[in-house]
This record gives structure tokens, C-alpha cells and sequence, in this order.
């Protein structure tokens, strides 16, 4: 017992003498504990300071109501109807009738034609069609028909019945090309224009008409000289029996047509009677203008004048003299003065008459001119 206690005294102070010389006066010691004895200690301070343990309840769980999405139902899928890449392609080539812009009477019905060239692969047919697409159908068709097969690289002239709306203004309207699936291509149009018409009243120059007969007493025929014959009443142009040439003379009193402008002038000579053919023995006969002094005599036979009309056939009722009774009136000339004499130069020799024979009061000129 004694030997315990002497012991650890010698150690205490052994202990106490090595801390007095390793720590300097004003610092701290810092002791160097072995490993176990650090662990101890702290071990026993945890042992001390640890607080009694408690038990930890968990908090009351809170119940929650998931509410599951509705199911979301993914709308249908709406595909244009479009032409595939080659199939189906057509050119404009031209409006063949009523051009853009057509000027149509309200209610008016009208063909609507387009030229079209098939640029596709594919031919079209019957089962093609044309359809309304939009704007004003203009009373056509809701669909029609291709008529017939238009192959790859053929034009085609697709028309359409149509008739313009009654209310006046623009119109237009739409139609595309179906295929046989139904699908549709190419858009184009028709486009007029509605308008009442305006009637404009371009004031017209009152006009006035005179018909006129022959003078007797101015008219006749001349023989030629050999024949040695007077001046007779009746008009007659031809050969005679004993094969001499007659030319036959007519005067229209125009003195009131003075300064008038002519709008037609005709002389109607189908009262005249036919003896024979001289249309064809003596080469037809003229009908010429000419201006003779009066009285009528032996030397108006060789007076020149200018030819109207060669007759080869009996005379209509309307040769036109129009030109030359204009030029007698702006002349103020009081008569108008026409010549029958045949083409020949000379009789055919067959001893018959061969003529054509008028009268004065038959013959006819009829004149409109402006009052």
C-alpha cells in the first residue's frame, strides 16, 4: 500500500516539473495527449453534454388528391387537296374569247373559252372536269365534264356557258381543274365588266328625195349621118334594118338641186324594151354622161362624154350616177344629160335592128339629197 501511494507521487511530480519547463510563463500549455486518452475525453464529454434522446414523432401525413389530366384527343388532320409534283400540270396559253375586262350587257349570256396545254405526265380525261372555285359563277355549271382525252403536251379549249349578272359593276370569277381523284390544280378565271349601254342620239341631216323623168321635148335619138334621118322622140340605141348605128339621148331638169349635196343618185332604165341582142352584135351598150346644147341635133352625135356603165345584159333599175349628178349640180348646171350608144363602132351588117328602145316619160332618176 505504501509502495502505490509512493509511486504516484513520483510520478505527479515528474509530471509537474516537465510542464514547468516546456510552457513559458505566460502561455498556455498545450498538453499532448496520446490518442486514447483525447478519445476518452471526449468521449466523456459527449457522455456529459449529450442531451437525453428524444423520440421524433413524424408529422401526420396530408392527404392529396391527385386529379389524373384529361385525355387529349389530337385534332384530325386536314390535308389540301393538291396535285402531285408532275402529274397534273396545265399552261395558260390564251383567253380565246372575252378577254379580261369585256364590256357584256346586263343578263347577257356569253361563251367563256381558255386554252390550255397539258404540261403533266398524266392525260386527262373524261373524268376530269371543270369546277366552280370561287368569286361570281355567273349562272355556270357547279362541274363539267371534260369532253375527251387530252394527252401529254396537247392544248385543249375548255368553255363555259355564262351569263353576266343583271346589276352593273365588276365581276369575276374562279374555277380549277379536277382530276379523276379529285383533286384539284390549276386556278383561273373569267372577268367582266356589267354595264348599261349608252345610247348616244348623233343628230342626222334631214334629207330629201326627188324622182325625175326624162324631158320629151330634150330627149330622142341621133342617127349617124349616112342615115340621113330626122330626130325622133323615142330613145334608142342600136342598129337599124338597113344597118345604121342610133344613139340615143336623155335630159333631166336638176336646176333645184343647185349647191344641194347628193347623197345617191340612180337611173332606172328597166321600162326599156329589147329588140334582137345588141348586147352581143354590137358588143354591148354604154351608158354615158355627157352635156348637150339644146335643141337636140345632128351635131350632138359625135360629142365625147364619159362612160357610166357598159350593158351587156337588159338594164337593171339602179345604175349608180351618183358622182356625176353631184359634179352637174356644184357646176349649177340646170340639166342632167345621159347618152345610149352601142360599144361597135359600126352596124353588124345582118340587116335586122338590133336596140334597145326607151321613152321619156319611163325612164326614171331618182335623187336624195340634203335640203
Amino acid at each position: 500500500m505504501n509502495k502505490r501511494v509512493r509511486l504516484i507521487s513520483i510520478a505527479i511530480a515528474l509530471i509537474l516539473a516537465l510542464s514547468a519547463c516546456n510552457l513559458p510563463s505566460n502561455a498556455t500549455p498545450t498538453v499532448d495527449l496520446p490518442a486514447t486518452s483525447v478519445a476518452q475525453t471526449v468521449q466523456a464529454q459527449l457522455t456529459l453534454v449529450a442531451p437525453p434522446t428524444a423520440t421524433n414523432t413524424p408529422p401526420p401525413l396530408v392527404a392529396i388528391t391527385t386529379v389524373a389530366p384529361p385525355t387529349l384527343i389530337p385534332p384530325t388532320r386536314v390535308i389540301p387537296a393538291t396535285s402531285t409534283s408532275t402529274c397534273d400540270i396545265s399552261q395558260f396559253v390564251t383567253d380565246v374569247t372575252i378577254p379580261d375586262g369585256t364590256v357584256v350587257l346586263p343578263g347577257q349570256a356569253f361563251t367563256k373559252t381558255w386554252r390550255f396545254k397539258n404540261v403533266g405526265t398524266c392525260s386527262w380525261t373524261p373524268s376530269y372536269a371543270v369546277v366552280f372555285s370561287s368569286g361570281n359563277s355567273m349562272n355556270g355549271p357547279a362541274t363539267q365534264a371534260l369532253s375527251g382525252n387530252i394527252n401529254t403536251g396537247q392544248t385543249v379549249d375548255i368553255s363555259i356557258n355564262l351569263t353576266a349578272p343583271s346589276t352593273p359593276g365588276d365581276y369575276t370569277g374562279y374555277w380549277k381543274l379536277r382530276n379523276a381523284s379529285g383533286v384539284l390544280f390549276s386556278q383561273f378565271y373569267v372577268q367582266i365588266k356589267v354595264a348599261t349601254p349608252t345610247i348616244t342620239l348623233t343628230p342626222t341631216n334631214p334629207v330629201a328625195q326627188v324622182v325625175l323623168n326624162a324631158i320629151g321635148s330634150e330627149s330622142g335619138t341621133v342617127y349617124e349621118p349616112a342615115a340621113a334621118q330626122g330626130i325622133p322622140g323615142t330613145i334608142l340605141a342600136g342598129d337599124t334594118g338597113d344597118n345604121f348605128l342610133a344613139r340615143g339621148y336623155m335630159s333631166f331638169d336638176i336646176s333645184s338641186l343647185s349647191g344641194k349635196t347628193i347623197n345617191s343618185a340612180t337611173l332606172n332604165l328597166s321600162s326599156c324594151s329589147i329588140m334582137q341582142n345588141p348586147f352581143a352584135s354590137l358588143a354591148g351598150i354604154w351608158v354615158g354622161e355627157l352635156q348637150y346644147p339644146l335643141p337636140l341635133d345632128q351635131s350632138d352625135y359625135d360629142l365625147s362624154g364619159t362612160g357610166v356603165q357598159l350593158l351587156t345584159s337588159a338594164p337593171g333599175t339602179a345604175i349608180d350616177v351618183k358622182n356625176f349628178v353631184q359634179t352637174r349640180v356644184t357646176e349649177s348646171r340646170a340639166r342632167f344629160q345621159i347618152r345610149l350608144h352601142p360599144s361597135s363602132a359600126s352596124s353588124d351588117g345582118d340587116g335586122q335592128a338590133d336596140y334597145i328602145a326607151c321613152t321619156a316619160g319611163s325612164v326614171t332618176l331618182t335623187i336624195v339629197y340634203q335640203p
